[in-house]
């Protein structure tokens, strides 16, 4: 049954004390909307817990790129095509890029925004493997302060994360890749596109005199939540490209993992698939060539 739009009442803040300030004063009353692209599906179907919408898409502090040698940050509100905009996004983190692309269509890319992809916590969201991998930190700000969180501890479990009901996701901040690095990212779905993940899978290994260094790899769909395979990481890293152990890691990675059966797949598919992408992506690290920044 579709929802009634008299029962549901908003409110707009011009500014995030604004914004912070109604949160405070009622803590988990308001539930925020920025490109509302997940929400609004909920709304139709009569099923949006809450009746209290907090409107932050006109908030001018959740906006904007902060772009400095070390690092980029990102406001919230960014959507996925201004991220495909930003130059800054293609030359150091082209697995965000290739994840922005593989979100939804045009309407949804124009709509939708990174924060909401966090927020929403969805295991089979586009963009939060490539965030793993490259080793994001999330600034959540509440009327008590700003705090740095890193984004591979920010989902607790499943639709739970370390998120107050008075904060809100300001920015996401990424570490620029130093020296020679290859990055990799395979999403398997129904389709290329506007078609919800099976797997996904995105990789960054840092390269010096041709050993991996430093591997981290994200996984979506395979798990209650977004999560690094550590396992697998720890299998691979400090081993020279012409000596990767390809099918160690692969045991290795299943152990990471915990999927279920669901309407778009079984366990067993997620298990068997999540395997030979990572030895997909493995074999073509250790075939790469390298430039800098790119494979």
């Amino acid at each position: 049954m579709r929802s009634f739009l008299p029962d549901y009442a908003i409110q707009a803040p011009g500014t995030l004390a604004e914004a912070l300030g109604i949160l405070a004063a009622e803590p988990g009353a308001w539930t925020p909307i920025a490109g509302g692209t997940d929400l609004m599906v909920l709304f139709n179907a009569g099923r949006l817990p809450g009746r209290r919408l907090l409107d932050i898409s006109r908030i001018y502090e959740l906006r904007g790129i902060e772009d400095d040698p070390s690092r980029l940050s990102l406001g919230s509100l960014i959507t996925y095509s201004e991220l495909l905009e930003q130059r800054a996004v293609h030359q150091f983190f082209p697995n965000l890029v290739k994840s922005a692309r593989a979100t939804g269509a045009l309407a949804i890319q124009n709509r939708g925004t990174l924060g909401g992809n966090i927020v929403n916590a969805s295991p089979a969201a586009d963009t939060p493997p490539s965030l793993l991998a490259y080793g994001a930190e999330v600034q959540l700000v509440s009327v008590r302060g700003s705090r740095w969180v890193p984004y591979d501890a920010f989902h607790l479990d499943y639709k739970k994360m370390d998120l107050a009901p008075d904060e809100l996701v300001a920015r996401i901040r990424l570490p620029k890749p130093q020296g020679l690095g290859f990055h990799f990212y395979r999403k398997v779905g129904t389709r290329q596109a506007q078609a919800i993940s099976k797997v996904c899978l995105a990789a960054y290994a840092r390269i010096e005199d041709r050993v991996v260094t430093e591997l981290r790899v994200g996984l979506g769909s395979v798990a209650p939540v977004p999560l690094r395979a550590r396992r697998a990481e720890a299998a691979v890293a400090g081993h020279p490209l012409e000596a990767l152990p390809i099918e160690e890691a692969r045991r290795a990675v299943l152990e990471d993992i915990s999927p279920i059966d669901d309407i778009r797949a079984s366990a067993h598919y997620r298990r068997v698939v999540t395997g030979n992408v990572l030895a997909q992506m493995l074999t073509e690290l250790g075939q790469s060539r390298f430039t800098p920044g790119h494979p």
